[in-house]
């Protein structure tokens, strides 16, 4: 088929388009409004999904944690089993990494936290203040100060944790840990800051203090992980596949950030359904309007389509020629809708939408709509393919239309 014939089809189903305006405006209409609707509804998911995924990043879990093969499996019980040392080789090795920021030990430990009358369990991290600095820059420090290397024995606390225990910043609190020898040790500390995170259930137990404070309290030589922070999220997948060529494999295991997000990978399945979900009902919306608008300009054309197929058209012609409307149709909404769309995220998310609470999270945020280029290309598509779909049924009718009726219908 030659490229002629294609601009003329084009041409002509362009006419068609502008010279039923009140149709084609309904049609407009409806796709425009089903596309703009789709991006601000993707584009605030995405926002969450992003937000959430690099909070959880730079509060907790860094892109990657270095540990002992086996640490997260059977390490949790009997964690001074499973020590690192940062006079290993490979520390400096990975520190020195195309794309690292820091690494950082960090140790963990389990124990008891005591002020006045009250002791709980609690889940704490050794943390040197002077990296984590730039790794936990999301975690958000609610009251006082955060960790500060000049302050020996200062410790923040989650905030969860800190109600439970009812203590304030400047409070004086005892920690009671097992040693690696089995024994049990203590140690006064004051409660510098208090901390919160976006995991409710994590600033209901955890709490960190600077890591000569952990290593007296627990005797420990060494840290149970090495935390990672990148240049970029994208890049640690990369990172993992180039640090176990250059290291010991059998010695050290390298674990990405979204294999320990449990409650981050479980809300992007669930928000992925809900942006499905919205799709096909755009979808369906789109659909019947189009097929709806075709079908009626097949009946209100039905004498001219008889006409120029008895000047030669074929019932390709034809087909092709309705179908070019539907496609134009979508085109032009998809481009407008994705025009107006951006020009709305772009101006709610200078105000900011306030959100409360969600499951899981202590505090409300201030959400925003991120319009990708990969969320515009799948708008544009939705709206070709909508349209496409929806003018394939009237097309069809009106190529096979016979000759005489439609000629008869003009009169």
């Amino acid at each position: 088929m030659s490229l002629d014939l294609y601009r003329r089809d084009f041409t002509q189903a362009f006419r068609n388009v502008v010279r039923q305006r009140r149709r084609a405006l309904f049609a407009l209409v409806t796709i425009v409004g089903g596309i703009v609707a789709f991006l601000l509804a993707g584009g605030f998911i995405q926002w969450i999904l992003k937000d959430m995924r690099e909070s959880t990043i730079h509060s907790q879990l860094g892109h990657v944690q270095i540990v002992r093969p086996g640490f997260f499996e059977q390490g949790l019980a009997d964690p001074y089993a499973y020590l690192l040392s940062t006079s290993d080789p490979a520390y400096q090795t990975l520190s020195n990494s195309p794309g690292v920021r820091t690494i950082t030990p960090r140790l963990a430990f389990t124990g008891l936290i005591s002020h006045g009358e009250s002791t709980i369990s609690f889940s704490g991290e050794g943390v040197d203040p002077a990296k984590e600095g730039e790794l936990s820059r999301a975690l958000q420090i609610v009251a006082g100060q955060p960790l500060a290397a000049d302050d020996a024995h200062g410790i923040i606390l989650g905030e969860g944790l800190a109600a439970n225990l009812g203590v304030k910043t400047g409070d004086t609190i005892v920690l009671l840990s097992t040693t690696t020898r089995g024994s049990i040790n203590a140690v006064e500390c004051k409660v510098r800051g208090i901390f919160a995170t976006i995991t409710k259930a994590y600033d209901d137990t955890f709490l960190r203090v600077p890591l000569p404070i952990a290593l007296q309290l627990s005797q420990a030589k060494g840290a149970t992980s090495w935390i990672v922070l990148l240049d970029k999220t994208e890049n640690t997948d990369a990172f993992i596949e180039q640090a176990r060529a250059r290291t010991d494999a059998q010695k050290l295991q390298f674990v990405a950030w979204h294999e320990l997000a449990d409650f981050y990978n479980k809300t992007v399945v669930l928000f992925s359904r809900q942006v499905g979900v919205v799709k096909i009902l755009i979808a369906l919306i789109i659909i019947l309007s189009i097929t709806n608008t075709l079908s009626m300009a097949v009946i209100e054309r039905t004498g001219e389509i008889g006409t120029i197929m008895a000047l030669g058209v074929r019932r390709g012609g034809i087909l092709r020629m309705f179908v070019t409307e539907g496609l134009l149709l979508g085109l032009f909404g998809g481009v407008i809708g994705i025009l107006l769309g951006a020009l709305l995220a772009f101006m709610i998310s200078a105000i900011g939408i306030p959100m409360p609470p969600p499951p899981g999270m202590a505090r409300g945020y201030i959400g925003q709509i991120m319009i990708s280029p990969g969320l515009i290309l799948e708008a544009l598509g939705l709206a070709l393919f909508t349209t496409l779909l929806a003018s394939i049924l009237p097309a069809w009718k009106a190529s096979r239309m016979i000759i005489v009726d439609a000629l008869r219908h003009q009169r």
